[in-house]
């Protein structure tokens, strides 16, 4: 008699055939999925770029012609009875005629042109050629006159501005058919400019003027430009750069390296972190407050813009600082503590050199958004009309300025068309700010890596 097992052995697994190079149904169906996912990225990134591409694009079609600017070239007679009536030659004296007088010294010359080419267009009227210039034009000639006064009596060439209108006929802004409907040019003005032009008396050239100018009235805006705000954003940038970088790098050393782990200190990180996602306006308002209504300081003044941006950059700056601590190894503080350094030597002399490319780029990257609010400096009164430069350092920084941001607010704002060409104007030099402090981060970065 045999022994019969209570139980049957367990069938073998049935065996797979086929080729590994042949794909089954849910290997196919993994890669269709991985295909799918990669296609979907590079479609965003498509997406994205083709938005940027479509954004600068129009900011560089719209602004281009910022950087270009019409000068007509006339022979101005210098009369001495209308503008040294006197005849000293003071310039005290001289300066008390107005500019309405020069004025008329430069329509005659306009005139005087116009006539020696023998220029003739049915239906020109004086006030087309006249108007020709820019109202700009004459405190021009008053200052280069002030400048030299033996200049008075003599026949000088000038270069002047023209017209908006008459520069935006250069640029294609302006077309015959808008002229007809324009009450401030005619197609008889742009015929007369554009016979100027082929006769080489007018010509358009790089406009530097935009780059060093002050902001200009609603009826000259072809003789506006960004210097006042390059200034202002510049004192803003260097307050905030002398305040918020040591105040935000040793508040982030301290709060990562030597402060206890208390509930203190988990309140100050969270109310840190609620701060970096404020709306800028919300600090524009304490500004107002704070730095205005309260310590008395000027508005539209450069300090108080940068007391504003210190405060709005400086959790940004702590976030990152205490982001590129945190990425160097615990072993580096571990390491220097066990051959004898102090907490301090371990700090400063190893954890912080290590950590400075991404201290360095925070750093920057908070400048450069600082750079680019406009919210709260039209809260502490940097939209006013701004003519004068600043003084140098460190009294400018009391007297009204504006910044870039908010003259491109405050000239969109405007009615005439190429104010809005000055706006996209600024909006490229911003740009290429915000490019320039981007990419010395990426240098900073790179040069200060180090490797472990």
């Amino acid at each position: 008699m045999t022994d019969m097992p209570l139980s049957q052995p367990a069938a073998a697994p049935e065996r797979r055939t086929g080729s590994l190079l042949a794909q089954d149904a849910r290997t196919r169906r993994r890669n269709a999925a991985e295909s799918r996912f990669r296609g979907y990225g590079v479609a965003a990134i498509a997406i994205s770029m083709l938005a940027l591409v479509v954004l600068l694009a129009t900011i560089l079609s719209g602004g281009a012609g910022a950087f270009r600017q019409t000068y007509l070239n006339i022979p101005v007679t210098l009369d001495a009875a209308v503008l040294d009536p006197k005849g000293n030659r003071d310039p005290a004296e001289m300066a008390k005629v107005l500019t309405l007088s020069y004025g008329r010294v430069l329509d005659a010359a306009v005139e005087a042109t116009v006539a020696r080419h023998g220029i003739q267009i049915e239906g020109l009227t004086e006030k087309d050629i006249d108007s020709l210039i820019s109202k700009e034009a004459s405190a021009q000639v008053r200052n280069r006159v002030l400048a030299d006064p033996d200049l008075v009596g003599q026949t000088v060439e000038f270069d002047v501005l023209v017209g908006g209108r008459i520069d935006g006929f250069f640029k294609g802004r302006v077309t015959m058919d808008s002229a007809a409907r324009d009450s401030n040019t005619s197609p008889q003005q742009l015929q007369l400019a554009q016979e100027l032009a082929d006769r080489g008396e007018m010509v358009t050239r790089f406009n530097w003027n935009f780059l060093t100018n002050a902001d200009a009235s609603d009826q000259r805006p072809e003789a506006a430009g960004v210097g006042v705000a390059i200034l202002g954003s510049f004192y803003m940038m260097l307050v905030v750069l002398v305040l918020a970088v040591p105040i935000g790098v040793s508040a982030s050393i301290y709060l990562e390296e030597f402060a206890p782990k208390n509930r203190l200190t988990d309140i100050i990180e969270v109310n840190i972190s609620n701060l970096a996602a404020v709306p800028s306006i919300v600090f524009g308002i304490l500004g107002l407050a704070a730095f205005i209504n309260f310590v008395g300081l000027p508005q539209s003044a450069p300090i108080v813009g940068g007391l504003v941006l210190t405060l709005m950059t400086l959790p940004t700056i702590i976030i990152s600082t205490r982001a590129a601590l945190k990425a160097v190894p615990p072993s580096i503080r571990d390491a220097a503590l066990g051959v004898g350094a102090s907490k301090m030597q371990s700090v400063f002399h190893h954890v912080l050199p290590l950590a400075m490319p991404g201290i360095l780029t925070g750093t920057i990257i908070g400048l450069a958004q600082a750079l680019g609010e406009t919210a709260p400096l039209l809260l502490i009164g940097m939209v006013a009309f701004v003519r004068n430069f600043p003084d140098g350092l460190p009294g400018g920084l009391m007297d009204p300025a504006s910044a870039l941001p908010v003259q491109v607010y405050n000239w969109t704002q405007r009615s005439d068309p190429a104010f809005i060409e000055r706006a996209s104007g600024a909006i490229i030099v911003l740009l290429i700010f915000l490019l320039c402090m981007n990419l010395l981060a990426i240098w900073l970065r790179r040069k200060f890596e180090r490797r472990w």
